[in-house]
């Protein structure tokens, strides 16, 4: 809370720019000629061909004596914008009857002069001498300003008509002073301050407390006790104002010690503090962390009959919610509603944060709908604050519709908001829902800041989708936000994940080119990736070239290293490693461990996993399900399932619940022990417990049954060790004899169970079963979701059976699905290769009907579709479409396709799109 001054110099607004005036500044006393220009300065609204008939009129209507009972000009008042009135008060002939007409037309509901209207007619009164209504005038005009930059307008405008005999009034300097304190131009005050007193006007207490507190709210406690010293020249005496003014100095210097002082002083001095003097001190302490101190303050302010004001509580309960006292926090909400205090957006936006990271979601919505009775209207903080928590908490779906209100209430989102929502697309999988809203933040704002940027990157990453991550950064590079380490160290990730090493060697050396030092995480994504791809002793090489450029590893780096060489069953190198990471003062977490568990498991030492555990118990480090789940892999392989089983048990009673992985190695353990009862057994119970069985789960008990059917045919025991997994297909009819004995076994086939079996068969490349799979479930009266149709049309453009996948995007539109573009690129493409251009192209005019951001539509579409499927002429084809129906590309979208397109040989078209680069 800023010090106890009058409202009006209370919480100055603050711009977003600042302006610095000339140090130098020209004095508004000195004596420069008054100087008219043949053309007033309008701004850009000044519309001349508007004028002819509606000012005419209004003209000749002032000339009446009694024009202020004209209907007409009532009638035609609506329609007088400022720049008319401007002009207006230009031409007209009677400057008092001008004066008249200001002041008449600017009571006119919903209309507002603006600073042309009083340039016109300050230059007019002073030309005819009027010097006393000009003064009024010159007020007003500056209690106009909205912004710094029209009151810097206005006072270079006042130095250029400064006349002898139009001095600053004592009450224009008051008034010019607070409006430089709203706006924070201390410099400028400063200047006025000066000329004031060069000038000999004599300041009363208001305007030294007014220049005062204007010093001592950027902390110049120094310059401003020199104006105190004015106080005690003109035998005043400083007051609360004063005292508080002081007290906020001191605290925005973060010397409380002396705050007290001159509060202490201030009481000796029988000046008694106020609710402003008292929030101020307040603040101040919980600003220092000393919020204890501050609710002792607030108890005492009230014992002595001051009350707190909604900004004394505000502060308090925002460090107590920032400090994980939520509950004390709601209990001072309760206390100020007690006192008749009404909190305000601030307080519940406070309060509504802090419940949310405390988990206390429901209560903090109902503050939110509280906030709205109370008939107060959340601000864009707010609004962040519930997004941002409700993403967090996994429920994006109310951020969303609270995104979109927002929206349609005109309370704009801001960068962050965007961000977050953006976000959580990108967790969700919607990569391009987030890019349309990124387009939206092109083409009208707020701008994408690197935040926004290095979230996308992580999206398309996620996704696989390397080219459009990398597209991005080009894509950031053109407008002007340079990409951090972190934009690469995102790309590196994700080109490591899905195992592009070729490309992340690239990324690296740009990312040392560009000046950027890649911290542990960059490092440990790049050991990860190479020990994933098998390339373990050039993962070994990396954490040394780390160490030599002074990046420690850390548990993550050592963890990704142990895990590689455990898998090329180096357990021995893993183990060394592990003593070395201990020898560097990093303690093994549970991943270290589970990891060293799991080399074991996997290279039949499931002994020496079970002494790593019991050395787990020893260290106070309890396995997690990852550690379970490989001790139950590994002793299943060893044909001892009934001992993973016995495991099942201990993971529950611990609190840790096995996922699909876990089930799917017991189910598949009793699979290849022929006990195949007790594996549908432990199917129906993981389905039970809302554990989703995959396509692996399912294919473990495919060729269980496959097994099971060869021991009764050839009645021979040995079958079990002729047939190995590997060996066996899936086909429909195994398939089918799966969903009979799931039926048998309690486990009814549901639309789940075919979409995880249809979208299995489909990436193994049986399209023919999953097309089976579907009729037959149709025929059963169960209906396709949407990834089953995804899945299916994919397969059907593989094979470029168009039809059936016509058919199939026609049935997803009418049932309300939203193609994504991974399903029109396959089907546009799969029209071309089958010479079905003409479809083709309606396809992509009705895709282009649809809210799409156009760069990806050409990166996905065009380059990753078309022009590599050697459809180049197509491809140009579409993008004239896109042309025509105005769909903006980035500059850079330009120079992607020049540069594929060259790589196509088509230099005539490459040619014409290097003339839209110049335009």
């Amino acid at each position: 809370m800023n010090a106890a001054i009058p409202p009006e110099m209370v919480n100055p607004l603050k711009t977003p720019f600042l302006i610095h005036l000339p140090k130098h500044y020209c004095l508004l006393g000195s004596q420069n000629f008054l100087r008219f220009s043949s053309q007033p300065n309008f701004s850009p609204e000044f519309h001349p061909k508007d004028f002819p008939n509606l000012v005419s009129k209004v003209c000749e209507i002032l000339g009446d004596f009694q024009w202020k009972r004209s209907s007409e000009l009532k009638h035609l008042s609506p329609k007088l914008k400022p720049h008319h009135v401007a002009k207006i008060l230009e031409i007209h002939k009677d400057s008092e009857s001008a004066l008249q007409f200001f002041c008449w037309v600017s009571q006119r509901p919903s209309y507002k002069h603006n600073l042309d209207c009083f340039i016109v007619l300050l230059k007019r009164l002073i030309h005819d001498r009027l010097f006393d209504p000009a003064d009024n005038v010159r007020i007003r005009m500056i209690q106009s300003c909205n912004n710094e930059e029209e009151i810097t307008r206005v006072m270079n405008f006042l130095n250029e008509i400064s006349v002898k005999e139009f001095k600053f009034s004592l009450y224009s300097y008051k008034t010019l002073l607070i409006q430089l304190g709203k706006f924070d131009m201390v410099a400028a005050a400063q200047n006025v301050y000066k000329e004031m007193m060069s000038n000999g006007i004599e300041p009363n207490l208001f305007i030294l407390n007014t220049v005062i507190n204007i010093l001592c709210k950027k902390g110049k406690v120094q310059e401003a006790k020199v104006v105190l010293s004015r106080i005690f020249q003109y035998d005043m005496k400083p007051d609360v104002y004063t005292y508080t003014s002081f007290i906020l100095g001191h605290c925005k210097n973060n010397d409380l010690d002396s705050a007290f002082e001159v509060f202490n002083h201030m009481v000796k001095e029988e000046c008694d503090p106020n609710s402003v003097t008292y929030t101020t001190l307040i603040n101040g302490l919980c600003n220092d962390g000393r919020v204890d101190e501050a609710l002792d303050m607030l108890e005492e302010m009230i014992e002595k009959k001051v009350d707190p004001t909604v900004y004394t509580y505000t502060v308090p309960v925002t460090t107590l919610c920032r400090i994980d006292r939520v509950k004390e926090a709601c209990d001072l909400v309760a206390d100020m509603r007690k006192r008749g205090c009404r909190p305000n957006v601030h307080t519940y936006t406070s309060l509504i944060s802090g419940l949310f990271r405390s988990g206390k979601l429901e209560v903090a919505i109902g503050f939110y709908h509280k906030m709205l009775k109370d008939g107060l209207v959340p601000n864009t903080v707010t609004y962040n604050v519930l997004i941002k928590e409700l993403c967090a908490g996994g429920k994006f779906e109310y951020a969303l519709k609270i995104f979109y209100w927002m929206e349609r209430r005109g309370s704009l989102p801001n960068a962050q908001t965007y961000n977050e929502i953006i976000e959580g697309f990108c967790l969700d999988g919607y990569i391009g829902k987030a890019m349309v809203l990124f387009n939206k933040m092109l083409k009208v704002g707020p701008s994408p800041t690197l935040i926004t940027y290095n979230t996308l990157v992580n999206g398309y990453c996620k996704q696989g989708n390397l080219n459009n991550a990398r597209r991005l950064v080009d894509l950031m590079k053109e407008n002007g936000c340079e990409p951090d380490e972190w934009t690469y160290t995102e790309l590196i990730s994700g080109f490591c994940k899905w195992g592009k090493l070729d490309s992340v060697s690239t990324l690296f050396s740009e990312m040392l080119d560009r000046g950027l030092t890649p911290n542990e995480v960059t490092y440990t994504a790049l050991i990860d990736g190479h020990c994933k791809e098998g390339k373990v002793d050039v993962a070994l090489s990396l954490i040394e070239r780390m160490e030599k450029h002074g990046c420690s590893p850390n548990v993550e780096t050592y963890n990704a290293m142990i895990n590689g060489l455990s898998k090329e069953k180096r357990l021995a190198e893993a183990q060394k490693l592990l003593d070395k990471m201990v020898e560097k003062g990093l303690l093994p977490n549970v991943v270290t461990y589970s990891t060293l568990v799991d080399g074991q498991c996997r290279n039949s030492g499931t002994h020496l996993a079970f002494q790593i555990l019991d050395e787990m118990e020893k260290k106070d480090c309890p396995a997690n399900l990852h550690t379970y789940s490989s001790l139950i892999y590994g002793l299943c392989q060893e044909g001892k399932a009934e001992d993973a089983e016995t495991l099942i048990a201990e993971m529950e009673r611990k609190g840790i619940f096995p996922d699909h992985v876990t089930y799917t190695s017991i189910i598949d353990g009793f699979s290849m022990l022929g006990r195949l009862d007790h594996a549908f057994s432990l199917l129906r119970r993981m389905i039970s417990v809302g554990c989703k069985p995959n396509y692996r789960t399912y294919s473990v008990l495919v060729k269980g049954l496959q097994k099971e059917c060869l021991l009764l045919e050839e009645k021979c025991v040995d079958a079990t060790n002729s047939c190995s997994l590997g060996e066996m297909d899936i086909n429909f009819e195994m398939v089918s004899s799966l969903l009979v004995r799931l039926k048998e076994n309690g486990c009814e086939p549901t639309i789940e169970t075919y979409s995880t079996l249809v979208s299995g068969l489909c990436r193994e490349g049986k399209s023919y079963d999953a097309d089976q799979l579907v009729a037959s479930m149709v025929h059963k009266g169960l209906s396709p979701n949407e990834e089953i149709y995804n899945s299916l049309l994919i397969a059907y453009c593989k094979n470029l059976k168009v039809e059936p996948a016509l058919e199939i995007l026609n049935t997803m539109v009418s049932r309300g699905f939203k193609p994504q573009f991974v399903i029109y690129r396959a089907l546009i493409c799969a029209l071309c290769k089958a010479n079905r251009v003409e479809e083709a192209q309606t396809l992509f005019e009705n895709m282009l009907s649809e809210q799409w951001n156009p760069d990806e539509i050409v990166w996905t579409i065009l380059i990753d579709g078309l022009l590599k499927e050697g459809k180049p002429d197509t491809c140009m084809k579409f993008f004239h479409i896109m042309e025509s129906r105005n769909c903006t590309l980035n500059f850079q979208t330009y120079l992607i396709l020049a540069r594929e397109l060259s790589k196509e040989d088509k230099f005539i078209e490459t040619d014409w799109v290097a003339d839209r680069l110049r335009v």
